[in-house]
């Protein structure tokens, strides 16, 4: 088994690679078990589907000023602190108040204080590939997955807590146990890691600065991103994955449990199903795919994510053979697509100024995607197949933009390890 190129990698990472992956479980396993409930728990209590793609899109406009901040944050504090405290901040926080919500402003409030997920997204990648070995990028983004999907496996303990004790208190509970198991994971993620070389740099760069003045050097970023058509198209394809998972992430239980009649406990089988094919796909499909050219394996992906949200649009009630088969293609194409594009993604940025760009990369991500959710809840009230139509639209785009983009190859990452540097602690 540890002769399989995964487990070298996962066995042979050292450092923050190490830090960010092995504690990668802690913020999985509870998100994996309220997930999956949250927008019939929000159903459960009152909302309207219009008021929940509400939230969804206010949330998202919120974090176009998380996105467009998080370069400079994390520049000034550095990769390490800035992911502690916005951690702290975006998923415990955000948990303690969904747990004790009683209508649509306490969903807002959890939903503006989550966008602020957008920091910790920019320092957390930063510290996580900065000092990785690029030749291993796919293999760390694999157990990535892998660890957020393999937890999976635990959603079937929040559906038999549903049908002994009831949706609405085994929610509460569930995120409790999150806003709990989302703080230990930030501890130990920032006591299992150290300040990258290349934060150290930036952060004494801009010692003594301002955040405004730091912001006010994002033209000449912004200036480079646009003549840089890897990075353009990276983006395009980052849209259409923000905005196709939004939709399923907020409207696939809905569907599930308004439209087609699946018992809310049996909600929680489908993860499970999902898990178990991403990580068979993982062990023996993705890391061939990953030695490839990009562009006909994450086109590939894109196609089986279409035919999944084909099938959940067309699924008669009680369909439940529907979903299944939609749940084993998207599992399909997250497997081969996502790690592809998350690879895609870090090769297409400058390193030097990888915070700065992946800041404003966000910020057109989510300028664009943040609409979605308001039109997928209109769309949901008409009639609650019609988002996952529109998903299957632009997962056709995805596929389209992955063509495009592998048609040339994505700069090479310098070596990013530093030279030897004194350890530091902050």
């Amino acid at each position: 088994m540890k002769r399989h190129v995964l487990f070298q990698t996962l066995f042979g990472l050292r450092g923050n690679p190490r830090g960010c992956v092995y504690t990668e479980p802690l913020w999985g396993i509870p998100y994996n078990l309220f997930a999956p409930y949250a927008s019939v728990f929000m159903i459960a209590l009152g909302l309207a589907d219009r008021q929940i793609g509400l939230i969804v899109s206010l949330s998202w406009a919120c974090q176009v000023l998380f996105a467009l901040l998080s370069g400079a944050i994390t520049d000034k504090l550095g990769r390490r602190l800035t992911t502690f405290l916005f951690d702290i901040l975006s998923w415990s926080l955000f948990a303690l108040i969904s747990a004790l919500a009683r209508d649509f402003w306490w969903f807002l409030a959890a939903g503006l204080v989550n966008s602020a997920w957008r920091v910790t997204q920019n320092s957390w990648s930063c510290l996580l590939v900065e000092d990785a070995n690029p030749s291993e990028l796919v293999g760390i983004y694999s157990w990535i997955y892998i660890a957020n999907i393999m937890v999976g496996f635990a959603a079937p303990l929040a559906g038999a807590l549903i049908g002994r004790h009831s949706l609405v208190p085994t929610v509460r509970g569930l995120y409790l146990f999150a806003a709990a198991m989302f703080s230990i994971k930030a501890t130990v993620t920032f006591l299992a890691t150290r300040e990258t070389g290349r934060g150290r740099v930036r952060r004494a760069e801009t010692r003594g600065a301002s955040l405004l003045s730091i912001l006010g050097g994002y033209g000449s970023v912004l200036r480079e991103m646009t003549r840089n058509p890897e990075t353009l198209r990276a983006a395009a394809i980052l849209i259409v994955v923000s905005v196709t998972s939004m939709i399923s992430g907020n409207f696939w239980g809905i569907l599930a449990v308004e439209k087609l009649g699946l018992p809310v406990q049996d909600v929680a089988f489908f993860p499970f199903v999902k898990s178990a094919v991403t990580v068979l796909l993982f062990f023996t499909l993705t890391q061939r795919l990953g030695r490839r050219p990009f562009r006909l394996p994450m086109a590939f992906g894109f196609v089986l994510f279409a035919a999944s949200q084909l099938l959940y649009a067309l699924a008669p009630a009680q369909g439940v053979a529907a979903l299944v088969a939609g749940a084993v293609l998207e599992a399909a194409g997250l497997a081969i697509a996502n790690p592809l594009v998350d690879r895609l993604v870090a090769l297409s940025v400058n390193p030097a100024e990888r915070a700065r760009i992946q800041s404003l990369l966000y910020v057109g991500v989510i300028l664009v995607s943040s609409p979605f959710g308001w039109v997928a809840g209109e769309l949901s009230q008409l009639d609650r197949s019609l988002p996952f139509a529109l998903n299957l639209a632009l997962y056709a785009l995805g596929a389209g933009l992955a063509l495009a983009a592998g048609r040339e190859r994505p700069r090479a990452l310098p070596d990013p390890r530093p030279a030897p540097a004194p350890a530091e602690n902050s």
